[in-house]
Parts: C-alpha cells; structure tokens; sequence
C-alpha cells in the first residue's frame, strides 16, 4: 500500500494552504482538513517543522550520528531499549536500522564536549549498550528532501592547463 498523495504533498510542503491542497488534488477544501484533522488526531501526523539552514540562522549547535550497537532485551527485543535512547532531550531521532549496528541515533549538543559528554555518561553507560561510534556532521548538503545550494559560487571547479 503507497502512502495517500495528501500525506506525500504535506510531507514536502506543509504550508500549503488546504485551498491549495485541494486543488492539488481535485478534492473539496472540506474533504482535505476532516483527512488533516483525523491524521493529527489519530497520531498519523505528529506535528509540524520547518527545515531550517542552521548556517543562515547562526544556529552554533553540533550534531552528531551515533551507531549504537544493543543486546536485545528478552520480551522486549530492541523497542524498550531504543525508547529510553529516544527520550533523553539530546536525542533529535532514533532509528532501527540494519547493518553493523542496531540505532541509528541523531544527537545535538551546544558543542563536541557536550555530544560528547552524553555519550560517554549517558549513552554508553546504559544497561544493553555494547558499543558506540560518533560521527559529527561537518555540512548538511540536503535534508528532508531540500537542498542546501552555496549560494553565488560556481557549479563546477575552474580547470586550469
């Protein structure tokens, strides 16, 4: 089953107005904010955010992608484990994911210290974890679907002879 073209539009643009959306969609206004308005209530659609260039806005903040790798908890596999990873403030995402290692988790910090910190005290530290490795994000070229352009450079490198 594909996901409903309301929720694919409101995913890429969710200022869209619900005159506009309808439209879109050849449905009637009213159709498009009962859908929107039993989403939100039945937990479909968990809220809403602007993808903002940290760069531009003098946002200092560090981010870091941390794999970490579990032992399954009898009866509660990896959920229980992965949820109490979720719900420290530090935490932006958690993910299961395949691979070499069971999460994928997304931290932010004032400053490396700081990431570094929480890994070391809290992450690590927890019952189940086996180990971790940190990565930090340098340069965001594209995120949720929107591109990062530089802006005024040019596109490709000058070649000299």
């Amino acid at each position: 089953m594909s996901i409903d073209p309301l929720l694919q539009l409101l995913r890429r643009k969710a200022r869209h107005t619900h005159q506009e959306l309808a439209e879109l969609l050849s449905l009637s206004e009213d159709e498009v904010k009962s859908r929107i308005a039993a989403w939100e209530k039945n937990g479909t659609i968990l809220g809403y955010q602007a993808v903002v260039d940290a760069e531009q806005a003098g946002d200092d903040d560090v981010s870091a992608f941390i794999e970490v790798k579990v032992t399954p908890e009898r009866g509660g596999g990896f959920d229980r484990l992965a949820m109490r990873i979720a719900r420290f403030d530090q935490v932006v995402s958690c993910y299961l994911a395949s691979g070499g290692y069971d999460l994928m988790v997304v931290v932010e910090g004032s400053d490396l210290r700081e990431v570094a910190r929480f890994v070391s005290e809290k992450l690590s530290s927890m019952e189940g974890v086996i180990s971790t490795a940190t990565h930090f994000r340098l340069k965001t070229y594209k995120e949720n679907g929107f591109l990062f352009e530089e802006q005024g450079g040019p596109e490709r490198l000058a070649v000299s002879p």
